[in-house]
């Protein structure tokens, strides 16, 4: 992969997806605006928007589980969107092991603007850039 690589991430929820789009050029991401589920289910056609403007080398999409490495209720979830991603957009998808991204996220969005911050901006696409710039910066090939 070259440095120009661009990269989706996803920080999957049951309501909410975060999003945020980064390159490895510079290792860093923006969060993006989240994505509203629907009955746990990702809205696929935003998705494919998404894929089709930023037409990344790859997606990103964190795994969460609780410090003791066991399951959250959300985890099989999260892997399923994993593999429906797979599916779909025929690119290279990596999971990344996540523990403490939203309090990161939440932490971070509080430094920049306080409780004002935390109301405005989407504590979820914060996640997903923490998930992003790890994986930019330690693991992606």
């Amino acid at each position: 992969m070259d440095e120009a690589t661009i990269f989706i991430a996803f920080d999957y929820g049951t309501r909410n997806t975060g999003v945020a789009v980064g390159q490895k050029i510079t290792g860093s991401a923006t969060p993006l605006t989240p994505l509203l589920s629907k009955n746990q289910i990702p809205p696929w056609d935003k998705i494919d928007e998404l894929v089709k403007t930023w037409q990344p080398h790859a997606l990103v999409a964190g795994v969460p589980h609780k410090i003791d490495d066991s399951d959250l209720p959300v985890t099989k979830l999260a892997q399923n969107f994993i593999e429906q991603l797979k599916d779909r957009y025929k690119l290279p998808v990596y999971s990344i092991e996540e523990r403490l991204t939203t309090k990161a996220a939440r932490e971070e969005i509080f430094k920049r603007g306080g409780y004002k911050a935390l109301q405005n901006e989407s504590v979820d696409s914060e996640a997903a850039k923490i998930i992003l710039e790890d994986w930019m910066n330690t693991i992606s090939p």
